[in-house]
């Protein structure tokens, strides 16, 4: 039975709480900005646990670039051949992170067009593992606190200010508020593509 409204998927993630944060996990590996927004504005509504759940990303989001990154080091691009448009946008973030890799791995997790590709490409450059690896994590922890706490935040703003009666409302912010989210990781995405 799929949830017709936000009350009962909250309920939902209540009653499999395991399983919802083993899925909050996996999809942390992949950076998905709105889903951990989200799961920050579930975890206000009681459907999680905040301190686990920031946890949680965070070690998903740390893991699946140390993942990317050893595909990274082991095969360099030569396993994107078949795909020319993603294996330049790899070699683009590489030579970014050659000049400018601090600032790379703290925030490639944000722009949405370099989250799923930045950790092959730190693997392809010369950026040591030490280096990487301490990069990750603090920028892991960065990410989840920034962007389940922002969820949290909104969550709680939405809940002070409407009531139960105008739920439909608080769902409709919520929306917008991923939507701007998105809009705001594009235009971030297009200034780092242009440095």
């Amino acid at each position: 039975m799929i949830p017709s409204d936000l009350t009962s998927f909250l309920d939902v993630l209540r009653q499999h709480g395991e399983a919802a944060y083993s899925f909050m996990f996996a999809y942390a590996m992949l950076h998905t900005l709105l889903l951990a927004i989200f799961a920050g504005y579930a975890a206000q509504g009681g459907a999680f646990a905040l301190g686990p759940l920031i946890a949680v990303c965070w070690a998903g989001s740390f893991v699946g670039d140390v993942i990317r990154f050893w595909v990274g080091r082991r095969f360099g691009t030569r396993w994107l051949g078949g795909w020319p448009r993603i294996e330049r946008a790899v070699r683009l973030v590489a030579r970014l992170a050659e000049r400018h890799y601090f600032w790379m791995v703290l925030i490639h997790r944000f722009p949405y067009g370099i989250r799923g590709i930045a950790g092959f490409a730190y693997g392809a450059s010369s950026l040591s593992w030490p280096r990487f690896l301490v990069l990750n994590f603090v920028a892991a922890g960065v990410w989840s606190v920034a962007t389940v706490g922002s969820g949290y935040a909104f969550g709680y703003a939405s809940e002070k200010t409407l009531s139960n009666a105008s739920s439909g409302l608080g769902v409709g912010l919520l929306v917008v508020f991923l939507a701007l989210a998105w809009v705001l990781s594009r235009r971030l995405e297009r200034v780092i593509e242009r440095g």
